[in-house]
């Protein structure tokens, strides 16, 4: 069930829920270097947040960058088609939580959302959180 109000589009929602699961995680090092990886990730209905996991998640670089700053960004996109060449993705970034316990994960809140190929256009917006 998804939550009665979602940051996300309904177009968003249903690319978000429609069977991917890779994107790409962006942190920020304590030295200020953009760290950028592959990750596993769920949208988490109950929360409207992205969730990422991963193999010993909370060891991971991410997982201290996102614990420091507080904040993440991710890319989660495909090929519609390559001929005509399609890519559609949507790109969300915001505040993030480093959470260890039970199961270690990364969740992130969406505070800009910017998507394209979805539906005619791009769309960017800043939502309030």
């Amino acid at each position: 069930e998804l939550v009665a109000i979602s940051v996300f589009t309904e177009v968003e929602l249903r690319y978000l829920t429609g069977g991917r699961q890779l994107g790409r995680l962006a942190t920020v090092g304590g030295d200020g270097t953009p760290h950028v990886v592959p990750v596993g990730w769920i949208y988490n209905a109950a929360r409207d947040a992205i969730d990422v996991g991963g193999h010993e998640l909370e060891r991971s670089k991410k997982f201290r960058d996102v614990a420091r700053t507080g904040r993440a960004a991710i890319v989660i996109d495909d090929l519609e088609s390559t001929d005509p060449w399609r890519p559609r993705a949507i790109e969300v970034r915001g505040r993030a939580e480093a959470i260890a316990l039970p199961t270690p994960l990364i969740r992130i809140y969406p505070e800009r959302i910017i998507s394209w190929g979805l539906e005619q256009g791009r769309s960017a917006r800043t939502v309030a959180r």
